[in-house]
């Protein structure tokens, strides 16, 4: 494991910590106000204060869970649906192969952002998780059609040849001998999953698209610009949200670096 992939791991669990224990360490009732509007970052207000004198500390953590999770969801689904179609028509072949990847074209094409505010539009009130499930729906098909590519390549390779002349069922097959070989592509993909639907969350959070009833990122930086934060000075109360996102991004990125390094030995640095 490189120095990257490391750094890119430790950015990612200390977020994964805050999404945890955040809502019990916050200092604030994220959605409280009080008289100290506008306060820049102080001892009492780590992040300053919002124009109605919400702690922005407070919401930064509470609004970590939101995006982790949506992050965590989506890719999970997103991935295994990938897996579950892809690895599926590019080993079985023929009429099976035509159905299903027919399906992922469809899917392929099917645009995530209007979808979305589609959704969101008919359930006001749609939770976190709906919203990772609806954006996991328009995220597997391109992972599809790549394992489905590498799985072709795959098939008639000498030990599942072997594993197939020794009377394996299709199933273990594709378990215990192709399966392993994808893990690398399996892996990029979620990592490249996950920061799709992080950025999507934060991107309609910000335009108001979905519930901000909930703290997240985007929350903060759509209140932030709806009441004119940075013409008003209030750096604090945009800033943080947004290094948090660079943070987090920069984060998922060196690990897919990390992944693209460990499948491609082109990409490997030579070592004394």
């Amino acid at each position: 494991m490189n120095f990257k992939t490391k750094l890119g791991l430790g950015i990612l669990a200390f977020f994964a910590l805050i999404a945890v224990i955040g809502e019990w360490i916050a200092p604030y009732d994220p959605s409280a106000m009080s008289d100290d509007a506008l306060s820049p970052p102080s001892g009492a207000h780590w992040f300053g204060t919002t124009m109605t004198g919400q702690d922005i500390f407070s919401q930064v953590l509470v609004g970590t869970r939101g995006v982790m999770v949506v992050g965590l969801v989506c890719g999970v689904l997103a991935t295994f649906l990938s897996i579950l179609v892809g690895v599926t028509a590019g080993f079985l072949g023929g009429a099976a192969d035509e159905a299903l990847s027919m399906l992922s074209n469809i899917f392929l094409v099917i645009p995530a952002l209007p979808l979305i505010i589609i959704v969101a539009s008919m359930l006001p009130s749609a939770d976190t998780v709906l919203i990772a499930a609806v954006i996991s729906l328009t995220a597997w098909a391109w992972g599809a059609r790549i394992l489905r590519a590498q799985t072709m390549s795959l098939r008639r390779r000498d030990f599942v040849e072997a594993a197939r002349a020794s009377g394996e069922r299709t199933w273990r097959i594709i378990v215990f001998e192709v399966l392993p070989n994808l893990l690398a592509v399996i892996g990029s993909g979620f990592v490249g999953t996950v920061i799709f639907a992080v950025m999507l969350q934060i991107t309609l959070s910000f335009v108001g698209v979905i519930s901000l009833s909930t703290w997240n990122w985007g929350t903060i930086l759509f209140w932030a610009q709806s009441n004119q934060a940075l013409g008003l000075g209030a750096w604090w109360w945009f800033v943080p949200a947004g290094l948090c996102i660079a943070l987090l991004g920069t984060a998922l990125a060196l690990i897919n670096f990390g992944i693209d390094e460990y499948a491609n030995p082109r990409l490997r640095k030579v070592r004394a």
